[in-house]
């Protein structure tokens, strides 16, 4: 038997639809490579425009190694004065405010009664005086009888017995002559050391009682103390550089940053806080011109070292990677350089460059995101970039 064969009619299989999708299979080779060339033109159009960034030159100059904090102004010395005696206020010698010298008169009480006490204490030594003398000539005339025995020893000895209560007597006339006279002196109050007055707490007429009421407080502010706290993982190396001298401190007043008051550390505290974990220290000022003044709050810079001829940059230009630390420097066909840094000390928005980095060359502060290595560089004013950001 035989069977008879189909014939097979080439392309069949394509209909329609298939003969629609054929030419568009055949284009679209064409229009993939078409797209792509546009998207390569695009990005290298990209990169080869301009980026905007703000840039900060590299500087050659001594770095201060400091330790910064904040700290309060006290008076070198405070006296708070009180009356030693009772008495009426008589006289008030100075106005509040005012400035004072060491002893200078500040108050008056009445003194009369303590004269009067004076004067019938040195009306009692005189007495007693004379009863010695007498005693002691007494005393004498019964020692020739006594060596003649022409009188009992007993009488003798009653005799001396009454000279040597009488020079008791007499010692005690002159503690209480010398007492009446320091009291009377008490009711003269003078300034014990050079300062300023505070508020007056009494006037002239009021009763004041011993070692009670408080009349004025008197702060000395030439020289004056900046009290501040460091954490105590500074404690050592503060110690070793004050054992190799002098250590300064700078009081930054708010508002008047540009003129610091200068001194010198001179008080170290004897214990750490545990409740902070702080060590107190104390820096002395002169303080001629007065712009400290006690209760203050005042920035403090103490210096340790100084870091000769260093190079800084600012510290927002410091970028870290996976790599390490690199800035990006302005080159000179306006393209940017990935460059590693080794840096140092951070202060005051001053970074430290050991390596990397010369002074001189521009490096970028801002803009940073939108740089990779060889890309054009715009560089824009701080201003510019503020007032877009505001």
């Amino acid at each position: 038997m035989i069977r008879r064969c189909r014939s097979v009619r080439p392309f069949r299989f394509l209909g329609r639809r298939s003969l629609v999708v054929l030419p568009l299979l055949v284009a679209a080779p064409c229009f993939l490579s078409g797209c792509s060339r546009d998207s390569n033109s695009k990005v290298i159009g990209e990169q080869r425009k301009a980026v905007p960034v703000t840039v900060a030159t590299a500087v050659r100059k001594d770095f201060p190694v400091q330790v910064r904090a904040i700290g309060s102004v006290e008076a070198f010395s405070t006296v708070t004065i009180k009356s030693l005696v009772p008495g009426q206020i008589t006289k008030v010698a100075f106005r509040e405010g005012q400035d004072v010298k060491k002893g200078d008169l500040l108050f008056e009480i009445d003194p009369v009664p303590y004269e009067v006490a004076l004067k019938a204490s040195e009306a009692a030594l005189a007495k007693d005086l004379a009863l010695r003398e007498n005693a002691e000539k007494g005393a004498k005339r019964y020692g020739l009888l006594i060596e003649k025995d022409l009188i009992p020893r007993e009488q003798y000895d009653q005799v001396t017995a009454n000279l040597g209560a009488l020079e008791a007597t007499v010692k005690a006339d002159e503690a209480q002559v010398e007492q009446s006279r320091v009291r009377l002196g008490y009711c003269f109050l003078r300034s014990p050391i050079d300062g300023r007055t505070g508020n007056l707490s009494v006037n002239r007429g009021n009763i004041v009682k011993e070692n009670d009421t408080k009349l004025v407080v008197i702060n000395q502010v030439v020289p004056i103390y900046v009290t501040f706290s460091v954490p105590e993982q500074r404690l050592g190396e503060i110690r070793r550089r004050q054992d190799a001298g002098n250590l300064p401190v700078e009081a930054i007043l708010p508002g008047d940053e540009g003129h610091p008051v200068r001194g010198a550390l001179d008080f170290i505290s004897n214990e750490v806080d545990r409740t902070t974990g702080t060590i107190q220290l104390k820096g002395k000022f002169a303080n001629a011109d007065r712009r400290l003044w006690p209760g203050q709050f005042v920035n403090v810079s103490l210096t340790l070292a100084v870091q000769r001829d260093a190079v800084l940059v600012p510290t927002q230009a410091i970028q870290t990677g996976q790599e390490g630390r690199y800035v990006f420097v302005v080159g000179p066909d306006q393209a940017a350089e990935m460059r590693p840094v080794t840096v140092g000390l951070s202060q005051g928005g001053d970074t430290v460059v050991e390596q990397g980095v010369q002074a001189g060359e521009q490096v970028v502060t801002d803009g940073q995101l939108g740089l990779v290595p060889g890309s054009r560089i715009e560089v824009k004013s701080p201003e510019a970039g503020r007032e877009k950001a505001s």
